[in-house]
């Protein structure tokens, strides 16, 4: 009789956990069903709200392949705008690295102000953390646009604006680094009695550390990726010759622009993963 009713209790339990198995996945199936309406409609109602047709668009690709084969192919004369090229792509990825080595030196002493590890003081971790968030969430275009009335179109515009959205986004990521890695280090320091320039240098920094460069790699990868457009507003570095080449018709050396600046990303980015893998 005791087999037979711990059959008949095992036997329960599987039908109860079949049960909540099959209503989990009907949930999901709902919900699944219901996002991928909500979808549809969005779409629908943004295609007749821009007259956008999917047909026709859908139909250009051809021709525009056609025309790229035809116009966006180097030729001679492009070609022979290589070097100047080069030196304009040197010039925006030198500007980007600039941008984020200062950017990431004020990062980091403010960052340490909106730590919870070192505890500074409540308010002043939420000024900070808002600060960052108000740098972070504005794109470096718009602040190329805001800076384009002050100070006009010239290298330093494009250096500010690229700085304070890096500003934003490195304090941010310092913060939740040092939360993240340091905590323990920092309690251990306190407790033997450490002062803050002491925890900063001997905790802080060497645990976080690794995180830190990666951080900056990244940036500056993004960076030489977003100095091409903010070029195209203050007419500076490679953007500027990119916007130059194309209003004049020059496909040939507008396309040979856009090839070497995706092979300086592809190169940046090889060489800072060696990097995160070897600090990492």
């Amino acid at each position: 009789m005791l087999v037979e009713k711990m059959n008949i209790n095992n036997h329960l339990q599987k039908d109860n956990r079949s049960q909540k198995q099959i209503s989990i996945f009907i949930k999901r199936k709902r919900i699944f069903l219901i996002t991928f309406l909500i979808v549809i409609v969005l779409y629908a109602a943004a295609s007749i709200a821009t007259n956008y047709d999917a047909i026709k668009g859908l139909a250009s690709i051809p021709k525009a392949i056609v025309w790229i084969t035809k116009n966006l192919i180097p030729n001679e004369k492009s070609w022979e705008r290589l070097p100047k090229i080069l030196s304009k792509l040197i010039e925006s990825s030198l500007l980007s690295v600039a941008v984020t080595v200062c950017a990431a030196a004020c990062a980091f002493p403010f960052s340490l102000l909106g730590t919870r590890t070192v505890k500074v003081n409540l308010w002043i971790a939420r000024i900070v953390r808002i600060t960052a968030a108000f740098f972070r969430n504005v794109p470096s275009v718009v602040w190329a646009i805001l800076l384009l009335f002050s100070f006009g179109q010239n290298i330093l515009t494009g250096f500010l604006a690229l700085f304070f959205t890096t500003f934003g986004m490195l304090t941010r990521a310092f913060i939740e680094s040092i939360d993240e890695v340091s905590s323990n280090c920092v309690e251990a320091l306190n407790a033997a009695g450490a002062t803050s320039l002491q925890t900063v240098f001997h905790g802080i920094i060497p645990s976080s550390m690794p995180q830190l460069v990666s951080w900056i790699l990244y940036m500056i990868e993004l960076n030489i990726r977003d100095s091409t457009l903010i070029g195209l507003l203050t007419a500076t570095g490679i953007g500027a010759m990119f916007d130059l080449y194309y209003k004049r018709m020059d496909y040939g050396s507008a396309s040979l622009v856009v090839i070497f600046i995706v092979i300086l990303v592809i190169g940046i980015e090889l060489i800072s993963n060696k990097i995160r893998k070897v600090i990492m």
